[in-house]
């Protein structure tokens, strides 16, 4: 009796599949979705600075293959356009950080082509102007994380041109002094990234000596101390190891997209900080790319430029991680 009623079953699955298929939670649809907005009026570039203001993208920078920019542009993320702003007045490079305080945008140090820098200043969205602030207090740097909070800004970690660090320096915008952040117990790395859930930074992936970096760190700003978390192989599911990544935050969830690991990738993974844990989402549905920028209001998150190999791309597309996967859209 019990072998006629699977027969039976398997006769039924069968027969519907001609029609509408067998569901399966194997079979479910990929959760995110990316859709294309305006394609960047300028240079296609990799390794540009980017900060978000409001509704407002802004980004500028980087390396075209050939040449260090200067550029600075602004993308309208409710209308969806770029906008060409006032140039940023250091020497061209790549490789710099910026970040938000109360409205107003930062950005400096970086690489030119033969030099690390260590120059910063200060861009006024009001007026479009920039302003030279006092010189980041670790010396020169490319490739570090940044990020800015409390009114407050830091940079740390990247590399001085001998060697890779692992120094943290906070920014004090009313009084322009950079004071060292001690406490950071994390490994030395560069091209790593940080994203902000919940009024915590979070920290991760880079390189060094040839090693991917897999510890993951949660800085509370008003204590000042790091918290190790999970590493990004915590699982064996987990493929979050890489480099040149770009983070931001989406309605209290943390995503870590695209970067390096032997080769420019696309995937993207979702942070759970309540839990510390990982899932991943679909994939960028664009060119596979490392050095990229992102913007995040907040609500919408947007992926940019970047380079696959000698390929400079100049596409941005916005991410639904809570929307099912469409490949018709």
């Amino acid at each position: 009796m019990r072998n006629n009623k699977t027969l039976l079953i398997v006769i039924i699955c069968i027969t519907a599949i001609t029609f509408i298929g067998c569901s399966s939670s194997d079979d479910s649809e990929d959760r995110g979705n990316w859709q294309e907005r305006s394609v960047f009026d300028g240079t296609p570039r990799s390794n540009a600075v980017g900060f978000t203001i409001d509704d407002f993208g802004y980004m500028g920078t980087g390396y075209d293959g050939d040449d260090y920019l200067n550029d600075f542009w602004q993308y309208n993320i409710e209308g969806n356009y770029w906008v060409q702003k006032a140039d940023f007045p250091g020497v061209a490079r790549s490789s710099a950080s910026g970040f938000t305080i109360d409205g107003k945008g930062y950005v400096g140090v970086g690489y030119d082509g033969d030099d690390e820098l260590s120059d910063f200043w200060e861009y006024n969205p009001t007026t479009n102007a920039w302003t030279q602030k006092a010189d980041f207090g670790g010396g020169v740097r490319r490739a570090a994380v940044e990020f800015g909070i409390n009114g407050a800004g830091y940079i740390g970690t990247g590399n001085d041109g001998n060697n890779d660090k692992k120094d943290f320096w906070k920014y004090n915008p009313q009084t322009d002094v950079w004071s060292e952040l001690v406490g950071f117990g994390g490994e030395k790395r560069v091209d790593a990234t940080t994203f902000i859930v919940n009024d915590k930074v979070y920290l991760g992936t880079g390189v060094s000596n040839g090693l991917y970096k897999v510890d993951f760190w949660e800085f509370d700003p008003i204590s000042e101390v790091w918290t190790r978390k999970n590493d990004l192989d915590e699982d064996d599911d987990y493929n979050i190891t890489r480099s040149n990544a770009v983070s931001f935050s989406v309605d209290g969830l943390g995503y870590i997209a695209t970067g390096y690991y032997g080769g420019a990738i696309g995937t993207i993974w979702e942070y759970n900080a309540l839990l510390d844990e990982w899932e991943e989402i679909s994939a960028l549905e664009a060119t596979v790319r490392q050095d990229a920028v992102a913007f995040s209001n907040g609500s919408r998150a947007f992926v940019s430029m970047g380079r696959t190999g000698s390929l400079y791309l100049d596409d941005i597309y916005e991410v639904y991680p809570q929307d099912d996967y469409d490949d018709e859209d």
